[in-house]
């Protein structure tokens, strides 16, 4: 097996040769670092490549092989982190300028984890400033591109992270998401994330810097595992999930149900290609309809429309409206006053995606829990949802990657086969999960004209996410999954 053929070998297969001697967490250390030293240039995932961390805890690792030391179920993996969750010792910026130079002292929780398991972290891969595009440059350290088409974006805001699995410099990326930021990256490059359900992970360490780090819960956004597989997001989520030691913990355990079904023939699928509020590109439908055409020759029951499916408009504008507000607390005072007077001159009858999120940013605190009131009813819709069915499949962005695009976002436009639409009007599909918490994992289902990849969205019900993995896991066996971008 050369380097190369190693560095895109699945993590659980990794973790066999490790255990086996067949390889050592140095050699693999070693590979790896020299992949990312030749084909990094050409798409800069990373931002940070700690070397000589990674070096000595690879020897520590190896050592340990030699001992009867009881082995974490990720020991010896070489895996990287998105520059959001604070890294001991490596520079953690968010993008941002004025974290530039900004070195934590102590690890998050979720890195924690991931370390306490046996991994070996590589470095920090790259983002967008502050984490909020679907694109990943910044001042900082520049641009990412797709490993697909080097002048397309590998998506954001874990973008670094989806170009480096594409590339085969790591098995497992961390990364985070509220936005689409774990899925939208993944349907770009063709690899596998998982939104995790809503605070089945831990968040502490993943705000902005700050020591100590304060345990958080939830309000949308998640951190969650990207890979190259089904079975890879499966082993890295086992590891991140469970409750904050210092919160939940103290009267909470992880108890999450195993796979609903271990066939595809058994699953019940509810198909949804079309939005009422964003158009979608044909050849992310025609992937889609492919798909749910093959599952149903298997004998899975798929059918295109349900009578229990939430309002998809009002689940989007809600989604829209809340994540706005989230927002609010970090706009400049000069941004502040330019958005209350483009919200103030609204009309009532303006019902677009934009006014929602204009309306939002400026939300008081009553029309919040207003909007948040909703929001329980729709979570409510979708448990009925999910008790007559088991997995909805839909895109998970509008269309393929597209080509960088770094005007203001404000003045941005997504071509969607013709039709120009707002560029934050990308979130509709990821909203759906979003704004409810629900479990959704994106796996890789096919090409465009031109190669570039094509994701499923799998959703389920509020904390089965081993079934939305299972299911990614069994259309991969089926049908394939990753393959590595022809010219990396």
């Amino acid at each position: 097996m050369t380097n190369d053929d190693l560095c895109f070998t699945p993590a659980a297969r990794l973790v066999s040769l490790i255990r086996r001697r067949t390889i050592s967490p140095l050699e693999l250390t070693r590979a790896v670092l020299d992949r990312i030293e030749r084909v990094n240039p050409g798409l800069n995932a990373y931002c940070t490549v700690a070397a000589e961390q990674a070096l000595a805890a690879a020897r520590a690792a190896t050592r340990a092989l030699t001992r009867s030391a009881t082995l974490g179920p990720l020991h010896g993996i070489p895996l990287s982190i998105k520059d959001l969750t604070p890294t001991r010792g490596i520079r953690t910026t968010w993008g941002s300028k004025i974290f530039e130079h900004h070195v934590p002292d102590e690890d998050g929780l979720v890195v924690e984890r991931l370390k306490a398991a046996g991994a070996i972290v590589i470095g920090k891969t790259n983002v967008p400033l502050q984490l909020s595009d679907w694109q990943s440059f910044n001042e900082v350290y520049g641009t990412t591109n797709n490993p697909w088409d080097l002048t397309r974006t590998p998506g954001g805001s874990s973008g670094g992270a989806a170009a480096a699995l594409a590339a085969g410099f790591v098995p497992l990326e961390l990364g985070s998401d509220i936005g689409g930021s774990l899925r939208a990256p993944a349907h770009f490059c063709g690899v596998f994330a998982h939104k995790p359900s809503l605070d089945l992970v831990p968040q502490r360490g993943g705000g902005p810097p700050q020591t100590p780090a304060n345990p958080t819960r939830g309000d949308l956004s998640v951190h969650g595992p990207m890979a190259r597989s089904a079975a890879d997001l499966a082993l890295e989520l086992e590891v991140l999930a469970g409750p904050d030691e210092l919160m939940e913990g103290a009267g909470y355990k992880l108890d999450l149900s195993p796979p609903r079904h271990d066939k595809l023939a058994d699953f019940r699928v509810l198909v949804i290609d079309t939005h009422p509020l964003c158009p979608t590109a044909a050849s992310i439908k025609t992937a889609l309809n492919g798909l749910a055409d093959r599952l149903a020759k298997l004998g899975c029951k798929v059918v295109g429309e349900g009578a229990k499916l939430p309002d998809l408009a009002r689940t989007t504008r809600i989604y829209g409206e809340l994540l706005a507000a989230g927002y609010s607390a970090d706009l400049s005072p000069e941004d502040t006053v330019r958005v209350e007077a483009a919200a103030k001159a609204l009309s009532p009858e303006n019902q677009s995606l934009a006014a929602y999120r204009l309306r939002g940013i400026t939300t008081s605190h009553p029309e919040w829990i207003r909007a948040s009131r909703a929001r329980s009813g729709l979570r409510a819709q979708w448990f009925n949802l999910f008790q007559e069915t088991d997995i909805v499949l839909c895109p998970p962005m509008p269309t393929p990657a597209f080509a960088h695009d770094h005007a203001l976002q404000r003045t941005r436009q997504l071509d969607v086969d013709g039709a120009k639409i707002p560029y934050s009007d990308q979130l509709a599909w990821a909203g759906i999960a979003t704004l409810t918490g629900l479990p959704a994992t994106v796996a890789p289902i096919g090409r465009t004209e031109s190669g570039l990849p094509i994701g499923v969205q799998i959703i389920g019900g509020f904390l089965q996410d081993r079934t939305t993995i299972a299911f990614a896991g069994l259309i991969e066996r089926e049908f394939g999954g990753f393959t590595p971008p022809p010219n990396l």
